[in-house]
């Protein structure tokens, strides 16, 4: 289940609830920083086309092989125009340079790393996002406006072109917080204990005490969802309960 936080509008964090119940937050990158990071990535390609290209072409004239060089020129060009993306993208860092300058990384909904195959799909689907097109001069290279790329990002949720709807993919910012920080910085406002006020068995004591240490990982509605079941040792229900049931939980803790 997806859950938007409530600055969403300013802020492009979101929450995104896996099935075991742990909340992962991941602050996606809307057109602007994509647009310059794509930028910065096309100068780098082309620098390296260009550096290649000169160098290929001055081994082989040496060489007298200017066929071979011709077909050594064509394969740079399909590595450089296809493969850069895709080889950094599902490497480790899941970023290329121009987004790694931007702070981006490309994930998973569930944050984490993508696969090869992803990758694949995701820039293979660039012709696509690339339209539509426009000729440069008279040499009549079609140069992608990108067009349906933007109208793509611009009109859904996470800010995905048209390759990250195929290969369900997300790019977002690159650790903007941490879990653990969010976790210590709920803990601090939930430092205060209270006691009980009914006698708790083994199961209840270490039920609370996991809820307590598991809180700071779910959503508001999730934690309200779980203290309701817990009204007749809390005396509150929703919110309240939930604040109450967690330092129940503190003081458990400090007494063992």
């Amino acid at each position: 289940m997806d859950t938007t936080h409530p600055n969403s509008k300013i802020d492009t964090r979101q929450q995104i609830e896996l099935a075991e119940g742990v909340e992962v937050s991941l602050r996606v990158a809307g057109a602007f920083p994509r647009v310059f990071a794509f930028v910065a990535d096309l100068f780098i390609r082309v620098a390296l086309s260009v550096g290649l290209l000169l160098l290929m072409n001055i081994i082989f004239g040496l060489l007298g092989s200017w066929e071979i060089g011709g077909g050594v020129s064509l394969l740079i060009s399909f590595v450089v125009t296809w493969l850069y993306m895709i080889i950094f993208e599902a490497g480790k860092r899941g970023a290329t340079p121009g987004k790694r300058m931007l702070g981006l990384r490309v994930v998973q909904p569930s944050g984490a790393p993508i696969t090869v195959g992803q990758a694949v799909t995701r820039n293979l689907l660039r012709f696509a996002d690339g339209m539509p097109f426009i000729m440069l001069g008279g040499v009549s290279l079609p140069f992608g406006t990108y067009g349906v790329g933007l109208i793509f990002m611009l009109f859904t949720l996470r800010f995905q072109r048209l390759g990250d709807l195929a290969a369900n993919t997300l790019v977002v910012y690159d650790k903007p917080f941490s879990i653990q920080g969010m976790a210590l910085e709920h803990q601090k406002g939930a430092a205060e204990t209270f006691v009980p006020q009914v006698v708790l068995g083994r199961e209840d004591e270490a039920a609370i005490v996991s809820f307590a240490e598991r809180a700071p990982f779910w959503s508001d509605e999730r934690r309200a969802e779980l203290a309701n079941y817990l009204t007749d040792v809390t005396g509150a229900s929703g919110s309240k309960g939930a604040t109450k049931l967690k330092a129940i939980g503190q003081w458990l803790q400090s007494e063992r």
